[in-house]
C-alpha cells in the first residue's frame, strides 16, 4: 500500500547535534528528552542525517559503510549503567573545546579507548542476542569489521593504499588478516551490536510517542568504504581497482567550478545483472532503521554527472542515463510501508519530475530558494502546484535562516518583508516557519537552529568546503529555551 502521508510538521535535528557531556550527541538521555520535546511541540517527524560512521572530513554523507552505525553515537552513560565501563573511565577526558561544537579530532582520539574498555568487559560473545545479530547482519558486518580492523592495521590509510594482496581481496590475504586481527574484528562487531541495540531501543520509544524518524540515504558511497572495497565490481573501477570516473555536479550559480564529490560511480549494468542485490539489501537495512527514507540527490537515479578521475574540478564531465524506474520500483517494493522522500533539488529535467510523479513520492521545496525578487519563483508557497511536497526552511546544506537573511541585499529583504509581513530581520526566522506551516505542502520541516533563530555560526554544512562542517551542537541552555508551546500552537493553527 505504501506510506500514508498526512498534513504534519517535523524538526531536522542530527543525532550528532544533541547535547551530551561527551563531545557529541548520542543515543542516550538527550535523545529521549528531545523526542519528548517533539511531542510537546506538536511535531510528527524527527529527521536525522545519515547515522553511519564518518570518515575523512567528518561528513555523514561520506561514510565507511552503507549499513553500519556511527560508534560515536553509542551512549557512554548507558554503558556505565550496564557495568561495561566505570564513571572514572570517562571523567578527566577532554571531549571537546566548547559545548556548541563537536571536535572530531578529540572524539577520534578518545572515544575508541573507552569503547575498547567496554568491549573487554563485555560478555556479549556468549549471548544468543549477539549471535543472532551477527548472523542476521553477516552480509555486511563481516566485511565492515575486517575493513575497519585493516584500516587500523594500515595506519588509517585508504584501502587504495593497502598492500596489493588485501586490496585485491585475495583469499589467502583475507584468511591471514582474519586470523591476525581477530580481536580487532570482534571489537568492531561489538560496536555495531551496541549501536543497533541502542538505536532500536530509541526508535521503539520514539515511535511509541507517535513520532516517526526520517533518515537520509546518500545516493553514492564513499570511495574509502567497506562497500566499495568488498563490492569493487559494482563500481566503475579499472584493473588496479581505482575509480575511472567519480561523481559530482557541474558549475552553477552556487559554484563556478561545480562540485567534485569524488565518490565512485556505480556500474549500473553490473548492478542490473545481479538484480540490484546490493541495493535491495541497502533499502532493507534502511527500512529497519527509519520510518521514512529521504533519498539524497534523487536526480542521480534518473541521470547522473560523471567526471573522469584525476580532474581537479567538475567543469568537464558528462551526463549519463541512470537506472530510473528499475531502481525506484525496487525501492518501493522493498521499503514496504516506509515513506520515501525524493530530494529533487538541482537541475530538474522533465524525466525526473515524471518519475517522481509516477512513484507518488513527495519532492522538496526550500524557502531559502524562494526570495529572488521573482513572484513566479517555484519555491514561493503560492506557486506550489500540489500539496505533495516536504517544505524546508533550509536543509543541512543551507545557511540558517538568520544567517541567510543577514547576507541578503536590500532588494531581497524588501521582498521578504512584504511576503512575510514583517519589518525586521529578527522576525524573519519565526515568520518563515509560520509561512511554511501555513503552506499547502503536506509536510513542513525546519532545522532546530532555525526554531531557535540562530545565526550562521550554527550552520551545519557549506558544500564544497572542508574543515568546519558537521560540528554544530545544541546546548542544554538552548534546549531549555526552545519554545515547544509556540510550535504546538502553530501546528494546531495550520492543521499539522
Amino acid at each position: 500500500m505504501g506510506y500514508s502521508w498526512k498534513r504534519a510538521a517535523g524538526v531536522l535535528m542530527p543525532i550528532s547535534s544533541l547535547f551530551s557531556p561527551y563531545g557529541i550527541g548520542t543515543l542516550g538521555d538527550a535523545a529521549y528528552d528531545f523526542a519528548e520535546w517533539l511531542v510537546r511541540a506538536g511535531q510528527t517527524y524527527w529527521q536525522v542525517l545519515p547515522v553511519g560512521p564518518t570518515g575523512l572530513g567528518d561528513s555523514p554523507y561520506q561514510s565507511f559503510s552503507a549499513f553500519a552505525g556511527n560508534p560515536y553515537f553509542i551512549d557512554l552513560d548507558t554503558l556505565i549503567k550496564e557495568g561495561l565501563i566505570e564513571k572514572k573511565d570517562v571523567k578527566g577526558i577532554k571531549w571537546g573545546i566548547t559545548d556548541d561544537a563537536t571536535d572530531y579530532g578529540l572524539i577520534y582520539m578518545n572515544r575508541f579507548k573507552v569503547l575498547k574498555k567496554a568491549y573487554s568487559s563485555s560478555s556479549h560473545k556468549n549471548t544468543s542476542k549477539y549471535t543472532k545479530f551477527c548472523k542476521e547482519q553477516a552480509f555486511w558486518l563481516e566485511d565492515y569489521a575486517l575493513f575497519m580492523a585493516l584500516k587500523e592495521h594500515f595506519d588509517n590509510r585508504s584501502w587504495l593504499d593497502w598492500d596489493k594482496d588485501i586490496r585485491f581481496r585475495e583469499k589467502a590475504a583475507i584468511d591471514r588478516y582474519k586470523k591476525l586481527l581477530k580481536d580487532d574484528i570482534d571489537f568492531w562487531k561489538f560496536c555495531q551490536y551496541k549501536f543497533y541495540e541502542q538505536w532500536r531501543a530509541l526508535k521503539k520509544y520514539v515511535n511509541g510517542l507517535g513520532i516517526s524518524i526520517i533518515g537520509d540515504i546518500p545516493l553514492y558511497m564513499s570511495l574509502d568504504s567497506a562497500d566499495v572495497w568488498a563490492n569493487n565490481h559494482l563500481f566503475k573501477m579499472n584493473e588496479e581497482r581505482r575509480p575511472t570516473h567519480v561523481a559530482g555536479v557541474p558549475p552553477d550559480c552556487f559554484s563556478e567550478d561545480g562540485q567534485l564529490w569524488g565518490n565512485p560511480i556505480y556500474d549500473w549494468e553490473k548492478m542490473k545483472e545481479e538484480d540490484y542485490g546490493w541495493w535491495r539489501r541497502r533499502i532493507e537495512a534502511c527500512e529497519q532503521l527509519y520510518d521514512i527514507i529521504r533519498i539524497d540527490h534523487f536526480i542521480g537515479i534518473v541521470r547522473y554527472y560523471e567526471i573522469r578521475a584525476g580532474r581537479k574540478d567538475a567543469k568537464i564531465g558528462r551526463w549519463r542515463k541512470g537506472p530510473g524506474a528499475e531502481l525506484t520500483n525496487l525501492i518501493q517494493e522493498i521499503s514496504k510501508d516506509s515513506g520515501i522522500i525524493a530530494e529533487d533539488l538541482g537541475v530538474i529535467v522533465p524525466k525526473v519530475r515524471k518519475l517522481i510523479d509516477r512513484m507518488g513520492w513527495p519532492g522538496m521545496k526550500i524557502l531559502e530558494f524562494a526570495f529572488d525578487g521573482n513572484a513566479d519563483n517555484e519555491y514561493l508557497p503560492h506557486n506550489y502546484s500540489c500539496s505533495n511536497y516536504v517544505l524546508y526552511g533550509g536543509t543541512h546544506d543551507n545557511d540558517t535562516i538568520r544567517g541567510y537573511v543577514d547576507k541578503l541585499s536590500d532588494k531581497e529583504l524588501k521582498q521578504i518583508y512584504a511576503y512575510l509581513n514583517v519589518t525586521s530581520v529578527e522576525d524573519i526566522p519565526s515568520a518563515m516557519i509560520r509561512c511554511g506551516y501555513a503552506s499547502t505542502a503536506t509536510t513542513a520541516i525546519f532545522q532546530m537552529q532555525d526554531i531557535l533563530g540562530l545565526g550562521t555560526n550554527a550552520r551545519m554544512n557549506e558544500p564544497a568546503t572542508v574543515g568546519r562542517n558537521w560540528r554544530w551542537r545544541l546546548t542544554k541552555e538552548q534546549f531549555k529555551q526552545a519554545d515547544a508551546r509556540w510550535l504546538k500552537k502553530l501546528a494546531a493553527t495550520y492543521g499539522r
